[in-house]
């Protein structure tokens, strides 16, 4: 049983879809940022650096349970643990580990703060908010000729390089970017999300979503951006 601590972010949607891929029993366990519930002590011995999403392998091996924190180390385990969406071969798999950590290191942080500026009261920081939405612009082109020349992000199958795409080229539209200048990028999104277990993770991150709506008011804001994110914990 795998212990998902997550919400409804494009980073913590990846661990549902890499869930539902391999068939692993889950549970999930809200972690509401806008409560400021990933600063709980309990959580931090899990994610160290208060960030979504974590997980805990009660089956790990050697009969312990194992924590990991980081998206990209998440699903690395989860393809490890169970031989799939990760080749076996040497190139291959290497493939796909540049392809992921392009994602984690270059996509995920130009548009997380494409959507920052361009969010509700960031009045002053257009230059910013141009800065990001540019550099986003550009990782989608790096992603739009990879899958010019090959099916999927890792190569020839689908991978791990792929769900961590998704959860953030899913967010294009708060970043101010046209996915439409992108076509390969496009379809390639249209596949994943139509996917099953894409399907699935949507009605999981839906049904998250609806038990624990909270209002993104600025309390909350102070939490996500402010000085809470800042002070000793």
């Amino acid at each position: 049983m795998i212990d998902l601590y997550t919400w409804t972010t494009g980073n913590g949607r990846k661990i549902v879809i890499m869930l539902e891929e391999i068939g692993l029993p889950y549970e999930v366990h809200p972690v509401n940022i806008y409560k400021g519930e990933q600063f709980a002590p309990e959580f931090l011995k899990i994610s160290p650096n208060n960030k979504v999403p974590a997980i805990v392998d009660r089956d790990a091996p050697g009969g312990r349970a194992l924590s990991i924190f980081e998206s990209g180390a998440c699903l690395m385990y989860l393809a490890e643990k169970t031989g799939k969406l990760m080749p076996a071969d040497v190139a291959e798999r290497y493939d796909v580990i540049q392809w992921l950590i392009l994602t984690v290191a270059g996509l995920g942080p130009a548009i997380g703060q494409a959507h920052y500026f361009h969010g509700p009261g960031k009045e002053g920081n257009e230059a910013a908010a141009a800065r990001f939405t540019k550099e986003t612009a550009r990782m989608f082109n790096v992603l739009e000729r990879r899958l010019s020349e090959s099916p999927w992000i890792g190569g020839a199958e689908y991978s791990i390089a792929d769900i961590s795409a998704v959860g953030r080229v899913a967010g294009y539209e708060n970043a101010g970017v046209d996915i439409n200048e992108t076509p390969a990028l496009a379809a390639w999104l249209e596949r994943v999300n139509g996917r099953p277990a894409s399907v699935r993770a949507a009605t999981v991150i839906a049904d998250l979503r609806a038990a624990h709506a909270t209002p993104i008011d600025d309390a909350a804001r102070d939490i996500m951006y402010g000085d809470t994110q800042f002070k000793r914990h």
